[in-house]
């Protein structure tokens, strides 16, 4: 089979925002009285604002706490001090080997997707110089959040990719475990033992390592 599409996600695979997230998210615990630290926010890594939020007030014991329009305003508020930081994002942020892996796509002609639950992604691709060079990037609203197959399906279909002819790379566990539920081929970022465990088929502890070729042979496809 002929690879159709390759769909990123954006944090943690072509550039780092991560920390980014974590210096907003831990703001806004704070003003409310919860206390975060850095093992607790791989928890949030890949899934929605919402859902994120919902995840640190469980953590606090605060669920109960909040309305609906509570809970809006909270996430309004970290995402207007995450949005403050992303000022500092720069070309040069890109992460080593995305470049070339975008080159390696663009001269077969191969589309590439941005499939991010991040509603700033748009802005975040322009702040790097990489804008041009996504085909598609899915607006993650009204989505189901991963490990929901439904953001990469959707790319796929932006793309006019069957699903089965597409790699998904992630640095997370929960989207890694939404390209596999989507049918696709699962390139992990990060630490093996916990991407494997989440269904990743190959991979490599920076993007780096990444390599179109290998790649293209341990999915069969060409």
């Amino acid at each position: 089979m002929k690879l159709q599409a390759v769909l990123f996600d954006l944090d943690g695979v072509i550039t780092d925002t991560a920390e980014y997230h974590y210096m907003a998210w831990k703001q806004m615990a704070e003003q409310i009285g919860i206390d975060i630290d850095r093992a607790f926010n791989e928890q949030l890594k890949g899934i929605s604002r919402m859902e994120s939020l919902e995840r640190i007030l469980v953590h606090g014991r605060k669920e109960q706490q909040y309305t609906m329009e509570q809970k809006e305003r909270l996430a309004a508020d970290k995402n207007k001090h995450y949005v403050s930081l992303l000022t500092q994002l720069a070309p040069e942020h890109v992460y080593p080997g995305i470049h070339e892996l975008l080159d390696q796509l663009a001269e077969r002609q191969i589309p590439a997707v941005l499939t991010s639950a991040s509603k700033n992604a748009p802005q975040i691709l322009s702040s790097l110089g990489l804008a041009e060079r996504f085909h598609t990037i899915v607006d993650p609203d009204g989505i189901p959040g991963k490990p929901a197959p439904d953001i990469f399906l959707k790319g796929a279909e932006a793309a006019g990719a069957d699903p089965a002819c597409c790699i998904g790379i992630e640095d997370a566990q929960a989207g890694v475990e939404a390209i596999k539920a989507a049918g696709m081929f699962a390139v992990g970022i990060g630490e093996q033992e916990l991407l494997c465990a989440s269904g990743a088929d190959i991979v490599f502890d920076s993007t780096a390592k990444l390599n179109l070729t290998s790649v293209l042979q341990a999915a069969n496809l060409n």
